[in-house]
């Protein structure tokens, strides 16, 4: 089943002297353009009409479309490491701290679709390696902390196959594809979010990890 994404709507132009508007009311403007229109096919005054202003008052807040995208992309996964940070340095059971961090990465995922989609699902592959080092940095940090906690359970002896990364690697590989075909195929039936992700949790952890 192919999903439909809608034309976005054009919002009516803001009145002169609305002109401070926010740099999030035009992040989550863009969000929808380069959902629906793709990126190559979005543009910065397809994103301005979206939000009601003219091209140039938008040009105040981001010199071009690339650097729209990757404050969006930086601004997901800063909140998933500062998720991980806070969940990684709690004093309990390595386990639970990898079950809570992949929890919390697929409740961001649903609280947060269209970003999801664009910094985990797109593949604009349009940016030069240079624009995008800090960011692809910031990703790696983020699945560091990942990989650290499940050495934890490796170095225990509690993994049952695999290395801390590969285990790393296919936990979040699966809870990915979970969300992922939950946000993008939502009129199939499914279950309830919460009890999906806790029989994939549950079915993963008990037979990767020896209690």
């Amino acid at each position: 089943m192919t999903t439909v994404l809608k034309k976005p709507q054009r919002s009516a132009r803001k009145p002169k002297g609305d002109g401070h508007m926010r740099r999030g009311e035009i992040l989550e403007a863009a969000q929808r353009i380069f959902l629906a229109e793709g990126y190559q096919g979005a543009t910065i005054r397809k994103i301005a009409d979206e939000v009601g202003v003219s091209s140039t008052a938008l040009y105040m807040h981001f010199k071009d479309k690339d650097e729209i995208l990757l404050e969006i992309s930086d601004g997901a996964i800063t909140r998933l490491l500062e998720i991980n940070s806070e969940l990684s340095a709690r004093p309990i059971d390595p386990v639970v701290r990898v079950r809570m961090m992949l929890d919390a990465y697929m409740g961001f995922a649903l609280e947060n679709p269209n970003a999801y989609q664009l910094v985990f699902c797109a593949n604009t592959g349009l940016m030069s390696a240079e624009k995008t080092e800090a960011t692809q940095d910031l990703g790696d940090r983020c699945f560091q902390k990942f990989i650290d906690v499940v050495n934890e359970i490796a170095a225990s002896g509690r993994l049952r196959t695999g290395s801390a990364e590969s285990a790393a690697q296919v936990l979040w590989a699966s809870c990915h594809g979970l969300v992922s075909l939950i946000i993008t195929k939502p009129s199939f039936n499914w279950a309830d979010s919460g009890e999906l992700r806790q029989v994939l949790l549950d079915g993963m952890l008990h037979g990767l990890v020896a209690d």
